[in-house]
């Protein structure tokens, strides 16, 4: 029985995961043994056999990949519109503290600071 490098095998399931076929890199480098490289790719793959992946393709799958992709857009424009908020008020404190020439001190929250601000609004905490 022939041994491979740990190194070799990666090297091959790599060249499979980028769409080379098992039987064309058994022929490129020799490999005798039909499992040989399914088993490589069972072990040190990122996503398995290819063709044991499956498209199920019903109406609930469907809606339901349909409303994770609009969530996920609605999503990245929250990000993207929080990301200018912080941007605004990062150059807003650049401003007054250029204008006051003194640096405005950052308020740390904690959850002393928290309760005392509840107690100061009367509001309740939970």
């Amino acid at each position: 029985m022939k041994r491979y490098s740990m190194a070799f095998k990666k090297q091959v399931v790599q060249e499979y995961e980028t769409g080379t076929s098992m039987e064309s890199l058994r022929q490129k480098y020799g490999i005798s043994g039909k499992q040989t490289v399914r088993n490589w790719i069972n072990q040190y793959g990122r996503t398995g056999v290819r063709h044991r992946i499956m498209d199920i393709d019903d109406a609930d799958v469907r809606a339901e990949n349909q409303a994770l992709q609009e969530r996920i857009a609605n999503l990245e424009k929250l990000v993207a519109q929080l990301s200018l908020d912080k941007l605004m008020l990062e150059s807003t404190l650049a401003v007054v503290q250029k204008e006051l020439g003194d640096p405005v001190k950052k308020k740390r929250v904690t959850k002393s600071s928290r309760k005392q601000s509840r107690r100061e609004n009367g509001t309740s905490g939970g």
